[in-house]
This record gives structure tokens, sequence and C-alpha cells, in this order.
């Protein structure tokens, strides 16, 4: 029994603190609440500009990404862990809104912008890129937590 308690207490006393929900008094039912919603995202595509800075998001947490592209180049952005780690609610372009299943990649041939909004699931290091970079400027980390 004494094994049982001094475990119970060093799982909890000694194990890495989780991030706290955002909003808790909804439950699961408030993943779309105002109150789950994390810092917008902002990255632009162009030749030679910075993609953006890496993040840390909290798994959970309701999240809205605007990409503009200053139509420099045509620029893709590929992320295929990414977009498998979290869940999109919705892709909206020129006002038209997609309610996808599965996203692979982005491109734009012309300048333009484009939002999406998501909930991050899997924890762990997730990369967004422009294919066939190899800059690190031309890629974004995500940390999901």
């Amino acid at each position: 029994m004494k094994r049982l308690v001094t475990a119970f207490c060093l799982a909890f006393v000694g194990a890495p603190v989780a991030a706290a929900p955002l909003c808790d008094e909804f439950g699961f039912a408030g993943l779309l609440a105002k109150c789950n919603r994390g810092e917008p995202i902002e990255l632009t595509l162009g030749s030679g500009v910075p993609l953006g800075e890496d993040r840390t998001l909290e798994s959970g947490a309701y999240y809205e990404m605007e990409i503009t592209s200053d139509g420099s180049a045509e620029l893709a952005l590929s992320g295929p862990d990414f977009f498998r780690a979290i869940w999109m609610d919705e892709i909206v372009i020129n006002d038209i809104e997609i309610r996808p299943m599965a996203v692979d990649s982005f491109e734009f041939d012309d300048g333009g912008t484009m939002e999406f909004s998501f909930i991050a699931i899997k924890p762990g290091r997730h990369v967004l890129r422009i294919p066939g970079s190899t800059g690190e400027s031309q890629m974004v980390t995500f940390t999901i937590q």
C-alpha cells in the first residue's frame, strides 16, 4: 500500500505539467467557444521572404491562420504531417468557405490571402514548408503541447 501511495504521489508531482485548457466551463462542447481561441497565426509567402515564426500551440485550442502570398512567385506551402495533426474547421478563399476532410498543401499562383481555422490535436513537432526549399526561413515549425 505504501508503494502504491508513493508511486501515485510521484506520478503527479514528478510528471511534466500539462497545458491547461483555455476555457474549462464548457468541457468538450466549448472547443469552438470564443474563450478557447489561441492567438491568430500569420504567414507570408514570397520570394526570399521569411515564412513566419515558429509557434507553440495548445492541443484542444482553436486557431485561425492567415496565409498571404505577395505574388512575387508561384509558391506552395506543404505540411502533410501538420495537416494530419489538426482538425480543420474551414478554409476561406475570396469569401468562399470550404470544409475539407484532408489537405496536403496549398499553392498560390498569384498574390492573395487565404484563411483557415483549426483545432490543434496531435502533440508533437510539425513543419509547414515551401516545397523544394532548404532554408530555415522557408519553413515554420508548430509544436503542439
